[in-house]
């Protein structure tokens, strides 16, 4: 029988693993947004997915970390459970709350708590303790991964030098948001205050990762317009991605990552609700990859692979928020309308004239705010007892439950979680790129875009042996 000792090691560890894994997913990424793009755009936009990570990890040292977690540390996690990942994790729990109680009429019995943002913790100061590092070093990637979805949106006509500062930038909303769910904020409490199930719930960023990189690559691609010859006399044109075979294998990785992904956001390597946590994640996303095919078939197109992998990637992002609280036939039907709502919101966009080379404000975009919703709908009540704090005495010790378990103000709860982040990352971005274009314009100059940006912008030809492109 393992002591405590040992469970906190294996608790430590399994942060550490599953954050590589989520290190993984950088690749895929990689892969993914470079195959969807054209062969003359190729190292800039593999370039893009490779320094959005080491900048945006420094922002996140620097101030990030104590921005989101900087007061206490309930994230997603049962109350007590930092402390079995290292004791001296409670150094972060400055006393918001956790275990306050709500009678039977939904009212807390301690006083309301409102949090706002972390205020400790800048360069990781005083915060040497295991635990604390292993969250620091998996929150990390989280935040990469958020980074990362707006530069698909953006692709192919984004100035280098404006995307260096984005880097720097968006570890602010991240972790202001981040706080307001997972550091104990005012989304969080939303239980202890108001009444409203467990507060906001979103076990593995479906909308703290997902729908805020969706809203921000939307408001990036809506600040830099389409692409050169995108649309004509109001209709979009095809442009075809240069690499197929690397968006699959991209995809692919991604779904081995997504497994860390998910599963380590428990950071409990001894919780046996691991395994359905990726059984739930394994099911919504081949969902999503079969329901995508079959929607496009039942429009009269061909089975597009790019979209079949959109699909797959869309069921991974709408089951996030709910892996853990669901059961399997939910995370089939949460994956197969994510599959669905991918389709139908990549020709939306195309519409509306936003340009989105790689779809990514709809696969992160839209399925995350998915996501947030089938929480409030498919949560089943049998996992979460005592999450952000909230132990309900109208049903003893009870997790998270949804509309169809008996609990609609959980569904309002996500509902108002996806109102507030809706309008903070659309808002918050749109007003940063018009900002950050009087430092250094956000787009690339006609001839530029035209010739391809890996020359002008990155000094080396992603396919020199067969793309033509002057530069010097």
């Amino acid at each position: 029988m393992a002591g405590g000792h040992d469970v906190a090691l294996i608790n430590v560890y399994w942060v550490l693993l599953a954050g590589v894994l989520v290190l993984l997913m950088q690749a895929g990424f990689a892969m993914l947004e470079t195959g969807l793009c054209r062969a003359k755009n190729a190292a800039h936009t593999i370039s893009m997915s490779l320094m959005v990570y080491p900048l945006s990890c420094l922002a996140f040292w620097a101030y990030g970390f104590a921005l989101g977690w900087g007061n206490w540390s309930n994230a997603p996690a049962a109350p007590g459970a930092y402390s079995s990942v290292s004791r001296g994790a409670a150094v972060l729990n400055q006393g918001a709350g956790i275990g306050r109680v709500l009678d039977a009429a939904g009212r807390p019995t301690g006083g309301y708590q409102f949090g706002l943002v972390g205020l400790k913790g800048f360069l990781l100061r005083g915060l040497e303790d295991p635990g604390v590092l292993a969250l620091f070093f998996l929150a990390t990637f989280f935040l990469s991964i958020t980074a990362t979805i707006p530069t698909g949106a953006m692709a192919e006509r984004w100035r280098w030098k404006n995307f260096c500062l984005y880097a720097l930038w968006i570890t602010l909303p991240f972790s202001l948001f981040a706080h307001w769910v997972w550091g104990g904020g005012f989304l969080a409490q939303g239980g202890l205050n108001w009444g409203l199930g467990h507060g906001a719930v979103d076990f593995a960023g479906s909308g703290v990762v997902h729908a805020m990189g969706g809203m921000i690559g939307l408001a990036g691609a809506m600040a830099l317009g389409p692409r050169l010859g995108k649309f004509r006399e109001g209709r979009p044109l095809p442009m075809p991605c240069h690499q197929v075979p690397l968006v699959v294998l991209g995809t692919l990785i991604l779904a081995v990552g997504w497994f860390g992904f998910n599963a380590g956001w428990t950071f409990l390597g001894s919780d046996l609700r691991l395994s359905t946590v990726v059984v739930n994640t394994l099911l919504s996303s081949v969902a999503g990859a079969v329901s995508a095919m079959l929607t496009l078939q039942g429009k009269r197109m061909k089975p597009d692979p790019t979209m079949m992998c959109n699909g797959l990637l869309a069921g991974l992002v709408a089951i996030s928020a709910g892996c853990a609280f669901v059961e399997s036939w939910a995370a089939v039907v949460i994956g197969g309308v994510a599959g669905v709502l991918v389709v139908y919101s990549v020709l939306f966009w195309e519409k509306r004239r936003i340009d989105d080379p790689v779809g990514a404000i709809s696969v992160h975009g839209v399925n995350g705010f998915w996501g947030l919703i089938a929480v409030g709908l498919f949560a089943d009540g049998r996992y979460g007892a005592g999450w952000n704090g909230v132990v309900r005495a109208k049903y003893g010790v009870d997790g998270v439950r949804g509309l169809f378990y008996g609990d609609a103000s959980q569904l309002l709860m996500q509902l108002i979680d996806a109102g507030v982040l809706l309008v903070f990352g659309l808002l918050m971005a749109y007003a940063w790129f018009r900002v950050s274009h009087l430092i250094t314009p956000l787009r690339v100059a006609r001839d530029t875009e035209l010739a391809g940006l890996d020359g002008p912008e990155m000094g080396a030809l992603g396919y020199p042996d067969f793309t033509i492109n002057k530069f010097g």
